[in-house]
């Protein structure tokens, strides 16, 4: 019979293409990792890695089974978790992933009501693009995922936890900077620096500026949205920024509203179907979405 172990190492020499590398990652030696795959391949008479001097990588028999392996071990780690959701449903680890222009905003407002509220959850926190943090979730990798909504995101549930409207980033001598607030028609024959591809944000916010007439700036792509408010400090152009990337004081560019309804883009909270950690999940939202609606209500008070 195939041992969990077995399945565990298959996955990470996928992961790593090395044996070193993916034996330190299972907490074993590199002769141990080898032996027990080589004994894998016996078992199911199949080869299942290629071997070479520098790396390795699996056979399609293996790019196959580790699919399968994963699966097997996703039911596991689902049913160690319910065992400990039965002694406390509100201990143990999370893994929450969010993308790069939300995550650093977003983040100082809701970890310190998370860690009161949740004293015996160990979150851990994960800073990448949308694609590679569906997959991850998808995987098992991680527990949930908070960031904005798609529509062309399938197989998650779905919980909304607050609107995060978009505002425009001027330099102070632009001709919009002395607006009070902005109608999306003022966009019109404007160009707009955007983020590069892989970014949602970079197609949440050309949507709404296409719609209103304006254009990319294809003369700069950015990887950060602190690289987009360099730019336009720096007087290189004007850009959509979420509102709570928007609220650092700089004397060398204006912030500007939009009027009623404000473009925006909805945050939401995204786990696996069937996941089992449903009381922590609930906890989360909840506290969420209570220190949301506080401070995104305060940030719009004081505009």
């Amino acid at each position: 019979m195939v041992k969990l172990r077995d399945l565990q190492y298959l996955d990470a020499i996928d992961q790593h293409k090395h044996f070193g590398k993916a034996a330190e990652a299972c907490f074993v030696s590199q002769p141990t990792l080898s032996g027990q795959i080589m004994k894998l391949e016996e078992q199911l008479s199949l080869q299942l890695v290629e071997r070479h001097r520098r790396n390795v990588m699996l056979t399609p028999a293996g790019e196959q089974l580790v699919k399968e392996a994963r699966k097997v071990l996703n039911a596991a780690r689902d049913f160690e978790e319910t065992a400990r959701n039965l002694l406390d449903p509100l201990a143990g680890d999370l893994h929450m992933g969010l993308i790069p222009t939300l995550a650093p905003y977003l983040l100082p407002h809701i970890m310190g009501s998370l860690h009161q509220k949740l004293p015996n959850i160990r979150f851990y926190l994960h800073e990448k693009q949308t694609k590679v943090l569906l997959q991850e979730l998808n995987e098992g990798k991680l527990d949930l995922l908070v960031l904005p909504w798609l529509e062309d995101m399938q197989g998650v549930e779905r919980y909304d936890l607050f609107y995060e409207p978009l505002d425009l980033a001027v330099p102070t001598g632009h001709k919009l900077a002395d607006k009070g607030t902005l109608q999306l028609s003022d966009l019109n024959d404007q160009k707009i620096l955007t983020l590069e591809d892989g970014h949602c944000l970079r197609d949440q916010a050309m949507g709404y500026c296409f719609s209103a007439g304006a254009s990319e700036d294809h003369s700069f792509q950015a990887t950060s949205l602190e690289t987009l408010r360099y730019m336009v400090a720096s007087g290189m152009g004007i850009t959509m920024m979420p509102r709570l990337a928007s609220q650092r004081e700089d004397q060398s560019l204006r912030y500007l509203r939009f009027e009623q309804p404000e473009p925006s883009r909805l945050i939401s909270l995204l786990i696996r179907p069937n996941y089992s950690r449903m009381t922590c999940v609930r906890e989360v939202v909840s506290c969420i979405k209570d220190v949301m609606q506080d401070s995104m209500s305060t940030k719009s008070s004081a505009s």
